[in-house]
């Protein structure tokens, strides 16, 4: 079974930034095959999408983040990451990485890496205070 760790997460004042990483294991295929995605949640709110990337590093960033955070992946060392830039007191939540194999239009036109089939990290926690 797919298995995804992240780490990065801590606490910064508002403008810092933060690199996230999520480390895979376990993949059944090539690591270079998924659909990958970085997810947030803050206490009491619906998790949300922050930004997804297929298998050719093609990207989309949700519109709250865009222009600030950058995803990225090695597939050689089955590594996600998340660039967090500018960071301000409303992207404190915690933050999720996912996978899912998925078709490259799914990826970026579709759902992208959230549905039944995805494998999701346990979360590290980004807080940012003013």
């Amino acid at each position: 079974q797919v298995q995804l760790v992240e780490s990065g997460g801590a606490s910064v004042q508002a403008g810092g930034s933060l690199r996230l990483s999520c480390a895979t294991s376990g993949y059944s295929y090539s690591s270079s095959m998924f659909c990958m995605g970085w997810f947030r949640q803050a206490p009491g709110k619906e998790r949300e999408e922050v930004a997804r990337i297929n298998t050719y590093g093609f990207t989309t960033n949700a519109d709250s983040v865009k222009g600030r955070f950058s995803i990225s992946r090695d597939n050689a060392k089955s590594t996600l990451y998340l660039q967090m830039n500018s960071l301000k007191p409303e992207d404190t939540a915690m933050y999720y990485c996912a996978a899912e194999s998925l078709a490259e239009y799914s990826c970026i036109y579709g759902r992208g890496p959230r549905g039944v089939s995805a494998y999701w990290g346990q979360g590290t926690q980004v807080t940012v205070s003013s």
